[in-house]
């Protein structure tokens, strides 16, 4: 029984002494903002490797989404008489829920493992150990132009998957099935608003960004220096940055669209 409960205490200080270090190094990522943007070189790097390189997988998934939404929408609606309201339908369902879900979930498959094993790397060949051998700060100079790449390059790819999202669904419900046009898009224009929804879904991208991103460079920065040791650090980036954003998404909806 004291065995357990020694364990118990063990693990416990052991996760709060992680969620400390975890705060402290994300509160430092956000006072290097300035200077990170005084060498912006490094950002647009960051943001190439980051944001362009996931730009495809977000453009064909989005679209495909659209294709499902337009589809399942029309059917459902058809039910009803109110299938004039797919256009308005198929924006809600992304601007609010899916293109900022989707994306962070995407985001952290494409670049967040990749962030992970680059930083696990780093660390198991010593060049972060090197880096203060020689005086160089790796938090200002590797993790933080990482940091702020990825938060800026997440809502707009959230973005980019709405917008190709909604064309998916115009294909699908216009082209193919025929509903009328004109509805499709003044529906759209007349029941989506700027800032309760485009807006509480741009906050959404914001946050989700913060997390995926924070969360694959403290998984490579605290991995151990062995293969085995970025391999389980890229696993856990996946497994904890998705429930984190899924988790997000519950309460951040809750707070935005049932007050």
């Amino acid at each position: 029984m004291m065995d357990a409960i020694a364990r118990l205490g063990s693990a416990t200080r052991e996760a709060v002494a992680r969620l400390g270090h975890a705060t402290r190094l994300l509160l430092r990522l956000a006072a290097l903002l300035p200077a990170c943007f005084r060498r912006p070189g490094l950002v647009r790097d960051q943001l190439h490797f980051l944001g362009n390189y996931s730009l495809a997988i977000i453009v064909v998934s989005g679209l495909f989404v659209g294709f499902v939404l337009g589809l399942q929408g029309y059917y459902t609606l058809q039910r009803y008489g109110s299938s004039e309201a797919l256009g308005l339908m198929v924006a809600l369902s992304l601007v609010r829920e899916l293109g900022p879900v989707v994306s962070a979930l995407l985001f952290i498959g494409r670049a967040g493992t990749s962030l992970t094993a680059e930083i696990g790397l780093m660390k198991a060949g010593e060049q972060l150990s090197a880096m203060e051998m020689m005086a160089v700060d790796p938090v200002r100079r590797v993790l933080a132009p990482r940091f702020w790449a990825g938060v800026i390059a997440l809502p707009v790819l959230s973005a980019v998957f709405s917008a190709v999202g909604v064309i998916g669904g115009w294909m699908v419900g216009v082209l193919l099935i025929g509903v009328d046009g004109g509805a499709f898009w003044s529906q759209m224009q007349g029941g989506v608003d700027w800032w309760h929804d485009v807006g509480n879904g741009v906050i959404k991208s914001v946050v989700f960004a913060v997390t995926a991103t924070f969360v694959a460079l403290y998984q490579g920065y605290e991995a151990q220096p062995t293969p085995e040791g970025v391999s389980r650090a890229t696993t856990q980036t996946v497994v904890m940055a998705s429930l984190l954003v899924l988790g997000l998404d519950f309460v951040l909806t809750t707070m935005m669209f049932s007050i």
